[in-house]
């Protein structure tokens, strides 16, 4: 049962109830933001998922052929099996050099099946002659490898014929467009726009442009895309749509004015780049990324994405879902405790940071007495806090009460087993904020927030009474950020029991 006083509007830095320190947007950034935005797929996920699905179709294809056909005749060889998934695996990366595998080639018919049938029969004729050179020709079944050759062409042209009607749903859908928003509304970021809505096949989609100029040199319009506010607005303009990259259309002069504007920015979860097409200073190609054929200097990249993101999902759910199981019975134990220790819920709901600075309700175990219930934490727990019943005591020592966000975790995924500590909306230091107290505090909204983390493994949990420990929690939370792993997660999680009862002298 939740603690029905959770749920209540959450008090703010201003006190009034409900109402969130947010930046006022204008008109045309509010039309934007309240639009409609579908979640992003990765195309490189999408590319490596239609390789990974090519070479176990023309492997299974290979396969019932060659058991419902040759074995009745001549018996089981592993030597066609394994010249099966080899034909499988050449396919794949012949098809990977003949550019096959990217969005745009499967959005499109006539260049996709040409490339795709040219390769594929390239492989077998490059089968047929190694078999020629290896005198293997007697032993090899001509009617399994023609039957081989037709069946898995007609599988994979369906297959594409397939893939290319759900690219084209996802296209229409802004599923793989790069939502964009530019930086610099002056004549450099006209001709970026340009330049960048010019190009065909392009999954740039420019929401508008940014600039902190008021004079003639900043334009209302570049090149049909509208100014939709000032940098200040772009952390929440950000934050109430998806932005997945912005792009600086400043020469490489203006660096004082870049390097403020990267101060604000570089708190977000997006890919940050400084536009290269007009400056006059030129650097080698392999330092330039390219977007369609405008050159772009890498600044920030977007933390844990594409198949790291995939392999960080199930971990979670894999993971989580079997601690989960392993942790019923203790839960069990800890709720019963809690209902005859005191009156009230065994559960209670609060408002914690998320992913990009969005409110999440994160459940936990009740610690305090429910009359006395703090649903925003404004007012920190200390040492002997008379608001902590006997068993919250045991269980805040333990983190015990924190268990049920197992379920947040596995079930709602708006937490990971690991990663930077959610912290409360309201969560203050000396009447502060911790955002004021702590500069790129809200870089550690980068990634999805977790249950424990690298801070917490290093003792830097629980009361927060002064300026180090919040400052050492970010410094903590943003070195597990940058240098991310499964092995990382890995290593923090095993550590956590062990950190549990070795450093909890905060945890009250």
């Amino acid at each position: 049962m939740l603690n029905a006083a959770a749920t209540a509007a959450p008090t703010t830095s201003t006190g009034v109830p409900g109402v969130e320190r947010r930046r006022r947007l204008t008109p045309a950034a509010l039309a934007v933001a309240n639009q409609k935005v579908r979640r992003a797929y990765s195309p490189i996920v999408i590319a490596g998922v239609v390789r990974i699905a090519d070479f176990f179709l023309l492997g299974v294809v290979g396969s019932v052929i060659y058991l419902s056909y040759v074995v009745p005749l001549s018996g089981f060889h592993w030597e066609y099996l394994a010249a099966i998934f080899g034909v499988a695996a050449t396919t794949v990366i012949c098809f990977q050099a003949a550019d096959i595998y990217q969005i745009q080639v499967f959005r499109g018919q006539v260049r996709q099946m040409t490339r795709m049938i040219s390769s594929y029969s390239f492989v077998f004729l490059l089968f047929i002659g190694i078999s020629f050179f290896a005198k293997l020709g007697s032993e090899v079944s001509r009617l399994w490898l023609a039957a081989f050759f037709f069946t898995g062409l007609a599988a994979l042209i369906a297959a594409r014929v397939f893939l290319r009607g759900l690219i084209r749903g996802w296209a229409r859908e802004g599923r793989l467009d790069r939502r964009t928003i530019i930086v610099g509304a002056d004549e450099s970021g006209e001709e970026l726009v340009r330049a960048l809505t010019n190009q065909e096949d392009s999954d740039i989609e420019i929401l508008g442009v940014f600039d902190d100029r008021n004079d003639s040199r900043a334009l209302d319009t570049c090149a049909g895309a509208a100014k939709l506010g000032k940098v200040d607005d772009i952390l929440e303009f950000a934050r109430r749509t998806r932005v997945d990259l912005v792009l600086f259309a400043l020469p490489i002069s203006a660096e004082t004015r870049i390097l403020d504007m990267l101060k604000k920015l570089w708190v977000l979860p997006v890919d940050i780049r400084l536009s290269a097409h007009t400056n006059k200073l030129r650097f080698r190609p392999r330092s330039y990324s390219y977007l369609g054929e405008v050159p772009t200097l890498d600044m920030f990249e977007a933390p844990i994405t594409d198949w790291d993101l995939v392999m960080k999902w199930l971990f979670d759910r894999l993971v989580g879902g079997l601690v989960l199981l392993l942790a019923l019975p203790v839960m069990a134990l800890v709720a019963i405790a809690i209902m005859l220790d005191s009156p009230g819920p065994v559960l209670f709901r609060q408002k914690r940071f998320g992913f990009n600075n969005e409110r999440i309700d994160v459940f936990k175990f009740r610690s305090l007495y429910h009359h006395q219930a703090d649903p925003t934490a404004s007012k920190v727990v200390t040492k002997n806090d008379p608001r902590v019943t006997r068993v919250g005591r045991i269980i805040r020592k333990t983190s015990l009460d924190e268990l049920p966000q197992l379920f947040n975790v596995v079930f709602k995924g708006n937490l990971s087993l690991v990663g930077p500590r959610p912290h409360a909306v309201q969560g203050k230091l000396q009447n502060r904020l911790f955002d004021e107290a702590v500069d790129g505090y809200f870089a550690r909204h980068r990634v999805k927030p977790g249950i424990t983390g690298w801070a917490q493994i290093n003792g830097w949990r629980g009361e927060i009474d002064n300026e180090e420990k919040i400052q050492k929690r970010v410094e903590f939370d943003l070195y597990y950020i940058e240098n991310w792993s499964v092995l990382f997660d890995v290593y923090i999680l095993l550590k956590t029991p062990v950190a549990l009862m070795t450093k909890s002298e905060n945890a009250y």
